[in-house]
């Protein structure tokens, strides 16, 4: 894929070979690239350096659970002396050690999607996580009029994003859908064939099962998969989308969705490094309004536009 206006890296070992031709760096860290989750950060983040006129360095492990790669990634950052680092922590708790670097070698970091166990970050924007897992609980109580016993696909531990929704999906059930009972929570591990492994064994193990709640892509991609291979009428509350989670959901295998909006965040963490670079105040915590989805809303303007961020424009 040809990139304009930005560098691309495939490596931790990718810095020596960066030009910054004048321009402020700015090293952009997802969890990983496998999802178009990330695709779409990364539009959003190249949307706000092209206003600037600063290059973004975009380089994140394979796997989401790679923290090792990740730190390695940031270690190379700060090696180089990029001007700022855009960091969404794979492990809230692992990560600390390479920001708290960062920040000691004088480079500012943002932190976006996922939280991490320190303060020493500038600007932090994420998803408002928690009141998202109430929106997916709000849903499949909805579904079930109030009676049942479900199950979770969840991600993995010490994700501080999803854990949020996960605990806030847990939370609204025990609190206010008392007729509800959460039978099995088994983790995916950020992984499309393992969340599909896990949901067929949750499945299997709980025949009387009325509906799943998954926290992220790869946990509904993996749910609405076993869903299918089996032909089953169980109710799907999703998370995250992508083109095959919505022709799911047109089909009826997923019910709905509770999304973010990954090109946003990507625009508002990297303008924050801008802004904070310029000696402009920024935001400490910006947190993002979660929304549901379902084939009711789905057509609706401004659901499309968020599903569907010109991708082509920032990333050709």
């Amino acid at each position: 894929m040809r990139r304009r206006d930005f560098a691309v890296v495939a490596s931790a070992g990718f810095l020596g070979a960066c030009s910054t031709k004048g321009k402020r760096l700015i090293g952009v860290v997802p969890k990983g690239s496998a999802h178009i989750f990330w695709q779409s950060v990364h539009a959003g983040a190249v949307k706000a350096a092209r206003e600037s006129d600063v290059e973004i360095v975009w380089n994140g492990p394979p796997q989401e659970t790679d923290f090792n790669q990740q730190i390695q990634i940031v270690d190379s950052m700060i090696n180089r002396g990029v001007s700022a680092i855009v960091l969404a922590p794979i492990d809230k708790k692992s990560m600390v050690g390479v920001v708290e670097r960062a920040v000691a070698a004088k480079i500012p970091v943002m932190i976006f999607d996922s939280g991490i166990d320190t303060d020493k970050f500038i600007s932090q924007v994420a998803t408002d996580n928690y009141h998202a897992g109430e929106l997916g609980a709000d849903r499949v109580a909805k579904l079930l009029d109030g009676q049942g016993k479900i199950a979770m696909v969840m991600v993995q531990p010490g994700a501080a994003s999803t854990m949020a929704r996960e605990q806030g999906f847990k939370d609204r059930i025990a609190k206010v859908h008392l007729g509800i009972k959460i039978v099995d929570e088994r983790y995916g591990w950020a992984d499309f064939s393992k969340s599909l492994a896990v949901s067929e064994n949750i499945l299997t193990a709980h025949p009387e099962v009325q509906a799943l709640f998954a926290s992220n892509e790869s946990s509904t991609v993996g749910a609405a998969q076993a869903l299918k291979a089996r032909k089953s009428k169980v109710k799907l509350v999703g998370f995250d989308s992508s083109p095959q989670l919505i022709e799911d959901m047109k089909a009826g295998v997923v019910d709905s969705l509770v999304i973010q909006n990954p090109f946003r965040m990507g625009y508002e963490a990297t303008r924050a490094a801008i802004d904070h670079l310029d000696g402009k105040p920024v935001t400490k915590i910006n947190n993002l309004a979660p929304r549901l989805i379902e084939l009711a809303n789905l057509n609706a303007p401004d659901v499309q536009e968020q599903l569907n961020p010109d991708l082509k424009k920032y990333l050709e």
